[in-house]
């Protein structure tokens, strides 16, 4: 069954890995969105408004303003997006497949326990931390190499992560375009090179990383004040 969408789906967003997953999902499925931008080096993760939808103060988040029954939905968390995203359009994401649906399932969650956290960790130590930690920065530059070697060996027969194109691949590609700046050579991992290249290749995914922020970003590795929003908060 085709669906149809005739009222833009509203999404909270800044141009990072976990927000252009969603921006490449919704250029992939060429359906209409509305950018509701979240400068999160300012603080507008923590405005009311936004933590109405959503409550761990993180973007990306949607509001489907035609959800189940018709009614609006909201949906926080990349993966969680992405998973509603494919079961209402019936597109990256397997539904008559039971063995494709797990394999799916099992890279996207890859990405969202492993893949990002560390990788984004990793960032943090080697970038942002005040002071330079040597035992943090190895600990997360030998777990990104291990999480790029994972990656590699799965990709050695075969040209997407879980058999077709899905969600899984949008996922992981918000995360690996950067991995020279992660540390990571690509041509230590070829396999990872190639679906790399072909990703970048699509159309939707260079129209959904072209998605930037109406103003240019600060520069995080010098602004002082936006360290402190983004990384020293406690529960309030």
């Amino acid at each position: 069954m085709t669906v149809t969408q005739t009222q833009p789906i509203e999404l909270h967003y800044w141009p990072t890995p976990n927000g252009h997953k969603i921006t490449i999902m919704l250029e992939e499925l060429g359906v209409p969105y509305a950018l509701h931008y979240v400068n999160i080096s300012k603080g507008d993760q923590f405005k009311p408004d936004f933590l109405s939808i959503s409550p761990n103060n993180k973007m990306p988040a949607i509001v489907d303003p035609e959800g189940p029954d018709g009614q609006p939905i909201s949906v926080f968390e990349s993966g969680a997006i992405l998973l509603y995203l494919g079961r209402k359009f019936g597109r990256f994401y397997p539904t008559a497949d039971e063995r494709a649906r797990v394999a799916v399932e099992e890279w996207l969650m890859w990405q969202m326990g492993g893949f990002g956290p560390m990788l984004g960790q990793g960032n943090h130590f080697r970038i942002y931390a005040p002071e330079k930690i040597p035992y943090a920065i190895k600990r997360y530059e030998d777990e990104t190499h291990r999480l790029y070697g994972v990656l590699d060996k799965r990709l050695a027969d075969r040209e997407f992560v879980a058999g077709d194109y899905s969600i899984a691949d949008i996922a992981i590609i918000g995360w690996a375009k950067g991995m020279e700046r992660q540390g990571i050579e690509p041509t230590e991992f070829r396999n990872v090179a190639r679906w790399r290249e072909t990703m970048l290749a699509r159309p939707a995914v260079e129209r959904g990383f072209a998605v930037v922020a109406p103003t240019p970003p600060t520069n995080l590795a010098d602004d002082k004040e936006a360290q402190k929003v983004l990384f020293n908060q406690r529960a309030r």
